[in-house]
Formats: C-alpha cells, sequence, structure tokens
C-alpha cells in the first residue's frame, strides 16, 4: 500500500479485521509505514507477524535494502515514461517531444517552457455519428444462436464425434505404420504428451516462470544426442563429430546456465519465514545410483541397468515439473529435475561405452567443462529483471543442437549403407531427422526473437505484414513437402534430393521461426 495524505497521518486502509481474515503466509507490504501505515497491524520499520500468520512489513527503508533492484526498476520506470510523452501518437523513434495532442500528456503538463500550461483545456467533443451513416439492419453480421441449456445430450454428442474422429485417425497411422519400432516411439510420444499435460496443467500460476525454465533446462537433453554424433579422438575428425560436439556445446550451456536460473527464480519466491531446507541430503541416493550402475557396467557385465536409469531419469524430470505445483515443494521439484538431467547423460555415457574411446571421453570431458563455464559465466550476469530474456537466450540453444544433431546424423545415415538386417527402415530415421530440423529450427529463432523483444533490441509491436497468414501457409505447405521428399524411398542416383530437402526443412523452419513470433 502507498496511500499517502500531503502532512496528515497516512490513512488506514486495512484494519486488524481484514488482516485476521488473510490466509496464511500472506504478506503485507506497507510502504507508508513511515507515515503511520495504511495497515492496522504495521509497526514501523519492523516486520511482524500476526496470530493467523500473516506477515506484515512496516520496513521505512525499503529502497536501501533493494538498492540494485528498485534503481534498476524506477529507471525502467521514468524511461519508459520519458518515451511514453511523445512517441505514442507520433510515432517517431529516438525523438522526444511533448505531445499537445495527447490528452494524457497535455493533462499532465503544468509548465513549458516558462510558461504556465496548467490547466488543460477540455478534450474536444468527439463527433457524434449521426443516424445516416450507420449501417442498415440488413448489412449486420447475424446473432450466433444460443445453445439450448436443457440439451444435456449436446456435449455427449461433440465428445462422441470428437474421438470418433480420433479413433479414425489413429487406425488410419496404424494401418500406415512402417515397423515396430515407429510404433513403439509413437507410443512413447502420446504417453509423454499426455503426462506432460496433466503434470503442467497442475503447476500454481504465481510459478509458471519458474516452470518455462525448468521445461527449458530439461529442453537441454538434446544433449544426449549430440554425444552420440560425437567422435574422432582428442578433436572431432569430420564435419559430423563437429556438429555433434558443437551440438553438445550448446546443449550444456543451457543445462549449466538454466539450471541456475531456475534456482535464482525460486530464490525470489523464498519467505523469510520458511522453514530451512536440506536438500544437499539428496546427494547420497544420487552418489549410490551413479556408482551401483558404473559397477554393473564395468564389473558385471549387465545391460539392462542402462533402461532402469533412463526410466528413472524420465520419472525424475516428471517429478522435477510436478514439484512446481506448490511453493512448497518447488525448490524440491528443481533438485529432482537436475538429478533426472544428470542421470540422464550418465545413462547416455554407459550405452555408448563400447564406441568411444578413451580420447573421445577427453574430448566430451572439454566440451562439458568449456559449456559449463560459459552458463555459469552468463547466469552470474543476469540481474532479476533481465530473467526472461535469459531464459529465452538459453532455449534457442536448444533448438539450435537439435538442428546441428540433426545435420550429423543425416551426414552419418547418408555415408552409412543402409542395407542390412535392421528392424527399422531408413524412412523411420529420415523422419525423425526431418523433425528435429524442423522443430528445431523454429525454436532457434523464434527464442532469439523472443529474447531479442524482451531485452528491447527490438520493437515489441507485432511485424503485421500485408500477407502474413498466406505466407505462414505457403511456408508450412513447403516445409511439409520438403519433409516428404526427405523421407521418400528414392533411387540411390537421386540421393542428392535428400540434401537439397534437408537444407530447404533447415532454411523454412528458421524463417517460419523468425516470422511467427515476430508477428
Amino acid at each position: 500500500t502507498t496511500a499517502l495524505i500531503p502532512g496528515k497521518k497516512a490513512p488506514i486502509m486495512f484494519t486488524k479485521e481484514m488482516i485476521a481474515r488473510m490466509k496464511p503466509g500472506s504478506v503485507t507490504v506497507d510502504l507508508a509505514a513511515s507515515n503511520g501505515g495504511n495497515i492496522e497491524t504495521t509497526v514501523m520499520d519492523k516486520a511482524v507477524v500476526t496470530g493467523n500468520g500473516v506477515t506484515c512489513l512496516g520496513y521505512t527503508d525499503l529502497n536501501s535494502r533493494l538498492a540494485s533492484v528498485s534503481s534498476t526498476l524506477f529507471a525502467n520506470n521514468q524511461s519508459k515514461f520519458i518515451l511514453s510523452v511523445g512517441p505514442q501518437t507520433k510515432k517517431a523513434k529516438g525523438e522526444w517531444f511533448i505531445d499537445h495532442d495527447d490528452e494524457v500528456v497535455r493533462g499532465m503538463l503544468v509548465t513549458e517552457r516558462g510558461e504556465l500550461r496548467f490547466p488543460a483545456p477540455p478534450p474536444k467533443p468527439k463527433k457524434q455519428p449521426s443516424k445516416k451513416e450507420e449501417k442498415p439492419p440488413e448489412d449486420r453480421l447475424p446473432t450466433l444462436p444460443i445453445p439450448d441449456p436443457t440439451d444435456f445430450a449436446r456435449p455427449y454428442r461433440s465428445g462422441a464425434f470428437n474421438c470418433t474422429v480420433a479413433a479414425v485417425l489413429a487406425l488410419l497411422l496404424g494401418v500406415g505404420c512402417p515397423s515396430a519400432g515407429f510404433a513403439s516411439m509413437l507410443l512413447v510420444l502420446a504417453l509423454s504428451t499426455v503426462v506432460g499435460y496433466q503434470t503442467v496443467w497442475g503447476v500454481t500460476p504465481a510459478l509458471h516462470s519458474p516452470l518455462m525454465a525448468v521445461t527449458n533446462a530439461i529442453s537441454g537433453v538434446t544433449a544426449l544426442g549430440g554425444m552420440r554424433q560425437m567422435g574422432g579422438g582428442f578433436v572431432p575428425e569430420d564435419l559430423a563429430h563437429w556438429l555433434g560436439a558443437v551440438a553438445t556445446l550448446a546443449s550444456v550451456i543451457n543445462l549449466a546456465g538454466g539450471s541456475l536460473v531456475v534456482g535464482k527464480m525460486l530464490d525470489h519466491f523464498r519467505r523469510s519465514t520458511d522453514p530451512p531446507e536440506y536438500l544437499h541430503y539428496y546427494v547420497l541416493p544420487m552418489i549410490v545410483t551413479v556408482a551401483g550402475y558404473a559397477s554393473a557396467l564395468g564389473f558385471g557385465g549387465f545391460v539392462f541397468p542402462t533402461s532402469v536409469v533412463e526410466t528413472m531419469s524420465g520419472l525424475l524430470c516428471i517429478g522435477g515439473i510436478a514439484g512446481l505445483a506448490t511453493q512448497k515443494t518447488a525448490r524440491l521439484g528443481h533438485v529432482s529435475s537436475v538429478a533426472g538431467i544428470t542421470l540422464g547423460l550418465v545413462a547416455s555415457l554407459g550405452s555408448i561405452a563400447p564406441i568411444w574411446t578413451w580420447q573421445v571421453y577427453v574430448q566430451f570431458a572439454c566440451v562439458v567443462a568449456i559449456g559449463g563455464v560459459l552458463g555459469v559465466s552468463i547466469y552470474t550476469k543476469v540481474d532479476p529483471t533481465s530473467l526472461p530474456q535469459t531464459v529465452a537466450g538459453f532455449h534457442s540453444l536448444v533448438g539450435l543442437a537439435a538442428v546441428l544433431t540433426a545435420v550429423s546424423d543425416f551426414i552419418d545415415f547418408s555415408t552409412e549403407d543402409q542395407g542390412g538386417d535392421s528392424e527399422d527402415p531408413e524412412v523411420v530415421r529420415l523422419v525423425a531427422i526431418g523433425l528435429a530440423t524442423a522443430i528445431g529450427g523454429v525454436t532457434f529463432t523464434g527464442s532469439l526473437i523472443a529474447m531479442s523483444k524482451l531485452a528491447g533490441l527490438l520493437s515489441s509491436a507485432p511485424l503485421k505484414l500485408p500477407f502474413r497468414d498466406p505466407l505462414n501457409l505457403v511456408l508450412a505447405t513447403a516445409l511439409v513437402g520438403a519433409l516428404g521428399v526427405l523421407a521418400w524411398d528414392l533411387d540411390p542416383a537421386q540421393e542428392y534430393l535428400r540434401a537439397i530437402s534437408l537444407a530447404t526443412v533447415t532454411g523454412i523452419s528458421l524463417v517460419l521461426g523468425l516470422h511467427l513470433v515476430h508477428s
């Protein structure tokens, strides 16, 4: 509360009875405490807790307590106020002037160049449309019919129709399913979509910003794909290996910096009355799991523990998102997501152990070290007001890693012998490469535009091209066509068409992500 009357005691806006009805854990901040306060329970320069668990802050030195944050926010408000004086109506970028045609600005103007401008002249009456200018009744849009509230069967009919359409689409997908492996991946995708939807739906709205940061950090598991594309020795030997190393580096930057940003976000929700937390105790089960898994692979020769650790990784990541459902479990959810990401990396290292040489492990360690240092350095330079654009910037690295990994896999695909006894036809792999490129490209450029808008580098106003929707439709159609050519069964002499189609998918997805977010 900030209600003040010059020269008088601050008026009481909230009585003791009102505070008594607030929920436990609520906080009141009385910025008028120096003049008696707007809240009856306020004690000047103290923080008191009422009988029903409401914390009442009456500090009169909040500006000095939050010097950097308050200065940044105040400067931002002042700059936005100054910029709003002129360009609101004239739209002259970089030019400041006092716009007398703006009723709000003219009403605030007191003096200008030594001349009194107050009070402002009354606004000009707006011209009322005459009856002749009104559209005739026949040109007006028809009124939509109101559903009959007594038609209780209507939602059931709609639901049955939707389920029928979904069943037909599922059967058509099953008929056209190319292999058992494709069906298995489809099952995982469907179940993960349902679980993700239900998990995110239960998150408290106040924690949506940390939720985006957590999901962004989890999406950094694109490092797993980049790791599988790494190879060579101490340094990558060919283009595919280099792309895999760069993709892993981008993902590690996001994992390290993104996870720390989540912690910083959750610190802003922490209250002084919250009980102490001992989350470091959860390091013990992590050590036991990693050590046991390494022992099972190294000394026992077991193979199936990898699948178990991968399942644990997925469950912990889901638990990390679910933990953000309440403020009480949010920090524990953060720890769960970090543990899930760690186990995912460990399981991937275990699964590719027969392929990598010790020189590649050294290469991977260097990539992780460089990515970790870069991620931490970015985190240390982030202030509270720039957290959203930082998350968007980290998310662009996820899209970049997906594109690089897909292109690297395509290079391997082009140089491998596609014959043999492989259960899955090459179309499954090509579809996965195409979708990873398309989704990653849209994510990369879209996140960069979002970061630029949030940081003020680009105008927040939409692009609004006159042919915006037709352009999106044409780009989407061309993208689907290029994906079709990529996965088509071509003759060996026409393999070059696949490379052209992948380049087309990459270019279109980058342009589509830029245009969708900027518009």
